[in-house]
């Protein structure tokens, strides 16, 4: 264990995310919002109305990268994914959601 809750020089990432594929009706955003939770991060999660899943994820940027890797290959296990989209990377000061949410 460490000090603070941040690792030192370890900064706080903010990115957007789009997963195209089978990921809607398989449980993929139960699954993202319980990944983002283990991980710490926060954000959110929801459907878009041509198939797709969308988001944003805050959180230590070691950790982002780690969600960033699951969405890309993982997903909940019945999905199939095939493209994960990453857009509006960006360094924050302070995280500017409470939790993960999944939004209708």
């Amino acid at each position: 264990g460490g000090g603070g809750a941040m690792a030192e020089g370890e900064g706080l990432l903010s990115v957007d995310y789009e997963v195209s594929g089978k990921v809607q009706g398989v449980f993929f955003r139960k699954y993202t919002q319980g990944e983002a939770k283990r991980l710490g991060l926060v954000g959110w999660v929801q459907n878009t109305s041509h198939g797709t899943v969308q988001g944003q994820i805050q959180g230590p940027a070691d950790r982002v990268r780690e969600l960033q890797e699951w969405l890309r290959k993982t997903g909940s296990p019945q999905s199939r994914i095939s493209r994960a989209e990453f857009s509006n990377e960006k360094k924050i000061v302070v995280l500017e959601h409470k939790d993960f949410q999944i939004l209708k």
